[in-house]
C-alpha cells in the first residue's frame, strides 16, 4: 500500500511540473529563485517521510506532515511543498487508516479527529520552512504553542487560505470539480500534461490565489484571478491546446517579472492529480 501512495504522490508532483503554470515553476521556465530540479528533489525525499507507514502502527497526521517537511528543508533548504505535503498528507492518512471507506469518506474521518499535538507538530513544520507572507495573529499564531486542534487551526485560516479550506470542506470542490475536470480534459486532449495546465488555471481563476494574496494583498490577487479566468477560457475551448502555448508563456514571464507566484494554485492542481490516480486505482483493501 505504502509504494502505491508514494508513486501517486511523486507521480502528481512531477506531472504538475510538466504542466505549463504562468507564474510558477515548470519545465518551461524556472522562476522566483527556484528550479525545477528543486522540486523533484523535494518530491525524491519528502515521499517516505510522508507515505511510509512503521512498524508501530500508523503515524499521526501531524508526525507525517513534520518529517516530510524536515526533509525537504534539508534537501533543499527553501519552501518548496508545504502546501503539498498539507494537502496530500490527510489523504495518505485516510488511505492508511480507513482503507475500507472512499477516499472522500475516509478524509472526513482524519480531518474531524485531528488534535492539538497535530496543530503542534505542523506549526513547527511551517515555523522551519518559513512561508513567505504568513503574518502574525494575535490569537492562535504558528509562532506560539497551539491550544486548538489542527483543523479548529484550519478553520480560523479558510477564509483567507484555500489549503485551510480544503481541510475544512473535506476537499469538496477538489472531489466534485477539479477531478471531472482533469479528467474530461485528459480523454479529449490526449495530454495529462495540458489537461493540468487546465486545472491549475481552473484553479486561479475561481479563487484568488492565498500565496499572492499574503504576499502582496487581495486586490493584486483578483487582478490576477480575473486575468486566468480571461486564459482559461481561451485555453479549454481549444481542440489542439499547444497553440495557446505563446500566450501562456507570455503571461508566465510578465507574471514572475512582477515576482507574482500563484503557488497555492499549483499545490491544488498536485493534489488534483494525486487524489485523480488514488481514486482511479482500487487496488485490495481500497474502495
Amino acid at each position: 500500500m505504502t509504494s502505491i501512495l508514494q508513486q501517486a504522490y511523486q507521480q502528481a508532483c512531477l506531472a504538475e511540473l510538466e504542466a505549463l503554470k504562468p507564474g510558477n515553476v515548470h519545465i518551461f521556465a524556472d522562476g522566483h529563485g527556484m528550479q525545477v530540479q528543486d522540486f523533484i528533489s523535494s518530491a525524491e525525499v519528502s515521499a517516505p517521510a510522508l507515505c511510509d507507514d512503521t512498524v508501530l502502527g500508523v503515524r499521526s497526521l501531524g508526525q507525517r506532515i513534520l518529517q516530510a517537511l524536515q526533509a525537504t528543508h534539508a534537501k533543499v533548504g527553501c519552501n518548496t511543498n508545504l502546501g503539498i505535503i498539507l494537502l496530500a498528507a490527510p489523504a495518505v492518512q485516510a488511505r492508511l487508516q480507513y482503507s475500507g471507506l472512499t477516499l472522500q469518506a475516509g478524509l472526513q474521518q482524519v480531518l474531524q479527529r485531528t488534535t492539538v499535538d497535530d496543530a503542534a507538530l505542523v506549526y513547527e513544520g511551517i515555523r522551519l520552512v518559513s512561508p513567505a507572507g504568513m503574518g502574525q495573529r494575535d490569537e492562535h499564531d504558528v509562532a506560539q504553542t497551539p491550544q486548538i486542534t489542527l483543523l479548529e487551526a484550519m478553520q480560523l485560516a479558510s477564509e483567507n487560505d484555500m489549503v485551510a479550506r480544503q481541510y475544512v470542506d473535506g476537499y469538496a470542490q477538489i472531489f466534485s470539480a477539479a477531478i471531472p475536470l482533469y479528467h474530461k480534459l485528459c480523454e479529449r486532449w490526449q495530454r495529462p500534461a495540458w489537461a493540468l495546465t487546465a486545472v491549475y488555471l481552473y484553479w486561479l481563476s475561481s479563487v484568488p490565489d492565498s500565496h499572492i494574496a499574503r504576499k502582496y494583498g487581495s486586490e493584486t490577487a483578483a487582478e490576477v484571478q480575473q486575468l486566468a479566468a480571461t486564459h482559461y477560457q481561451a485555453f479549454q475551448a481549444l481542440d489542439n491546446p499547444k497553440h495557446y502555448m505563446p500566450d501562456l508563456l507570455q503571461w508566465d514571464a510578465a507574471l514572475k517579472q512582477n515576482k507574482l507566484n500563484p503557488g497555492t494554485s499549483a499545490d491544488l492542481t498536485v493534489i488534483t492529480a494525486m487524489l485523480s490516480q488514488l481514486t482511479a486505482s482500487k487496488p485490495a483493501g481500497f474502495s
